[in-house]
């Protein structure tokens, strides 16, 4: 497809002209939700109906099935077995409601990171009317991928997994069965953080547990028999030790990305930035939005639930549900 005003080149490895953060169809994509469908008009303008972005990728949805579990898990042995059945009534009180805070955050941040558009490029949007409303100069140079027949903008990579190219796009992640990109990292790098400070709290519950318990030599310290608690606590306790060590691992790598403003996807390629960089603070306040306050902190920031119960009633269609 080509015109004498520019010149349209099907290549995957690019150095596009088009800006990351501009919009790519006469519209917007809001976190969340994502504006498409199947029959949806590129060059149409903004849709009324919009998409609920959710990958029907069976790895992911097993890995993400696995993750809740293994953090409901983690919540009812602190709470069931270690903090209810203790004497001191603060003890339980002030361990199971940071506990059980931090967890309803690392849910959230979970839920928020696999339904969130992570940054698609429209499918289908390389045609020659869309191409000739970009009013390129002449000579200018954009580049297609031909594997979803988009326009490809600066530093967006196909995820075969996804089906679509994504802006941004840090790494496709199975046990949020979601890519981290432009407009979900945020959320992953919370999911993380979350996730990290339960395992080492949770580690920090089974020792006390552990060295009161032996004290005691068992009795009445938990409702469930010794042999039962003694592996219940030891799963708990690998469980810990493997979460937090990767969840830590991910967080600094992506903290470190953010600074750097590079993706791991770039750092493995080793691209030479053709963007310009912004680093530190400037990189955080990108992706994390405004300037260093709480929110950051907060999965529900921006979460629009009126929309998303309208979502919630459509129906499915490719490789999201469409409503």
């Amino acid at each position: 497809m080509q015109s004498s005003g520019h010149r349209l080149r099907d290549i995957e490895q690019h150095h596009p002209l088009l800006s990351a953060g501009g919009d790519v169809e006469a519209g917007t994509l809001d976190a969340g939700v994502m504006v498409g469908g199947p029959h949806h008009n590129n060059h149409a303008g903004p849709n009324p109906h919009h998409t609920l972005w959710f990958i029907q990728d069976g790895c992911g949805m097993v890995c993400a099935g696995i993750t809740w579990f293994l953090v409901l898990y983690a919540a009812f042995v602190v709470n069931f077995v270690m903090l209810l059945p203790a004497k001191n009534s603060w003890y339980p009180l002030l361990n199971g409601a940071v506990f059980n805070t931090l967890a309803v955050l690392a849910l959230a941040s979970h839920m928020r990171t696999m339904l969130t558009d992570p940054g698609a490029v429209p499918k289908g949007n390389a045609t020659k009317e869309y191409m000739d409303s970009l009013q390129l100069k002449p000579g200018e140079v954009i580049y297609k991928c031909p594997k979803c027949c988009s326009i490809k903008p600066e530093r967006a990579h196909h995820c075969s997994i996804c089906k679509r190219c994504i802006r941004k796009m840090d790494h496709h992640c199975p046990w949020v069965n979601n890519c981290v990109g432009e407009k979900n990292q945020r959320f992953f790098v919370l999911f993380t953080m979350y996730i990290a400070l339960i395992s080492a709290h949770a580690l920090g519950l089974s020792g006390m547990h552990f060295f009161t318990c032996v004290k005691v030599q068992w009795n009445e310290c938990s409702d469930f028999s010794p042999g039962v608690s003694v592996l219940l606590l030891i799963f708990l306790c690998l469980e810990a030790v493997l979460f937090l060590t990767f969840t830590a691992v991910m967080f600094g790598t992506q903290l470190h990305s953010i600074c750097n403003d590079e993706t791991e996807i770039e750092r493995l390629k080793n691209e030479k930035p053709t963007w310009e960089r912004r680093v530190r603070w400037d990189g955080m306040r990108s992706v994390f939005g405004g300037p260093p306050s709480l929110l950051w902190c907060n999965p529900f920031n921006g979460l629009r639930f009126h929309r998303l119960l309208l979502l919630t009633r459509g129906r499915r269609s490719g490789a999201e549900f469409a409503v």
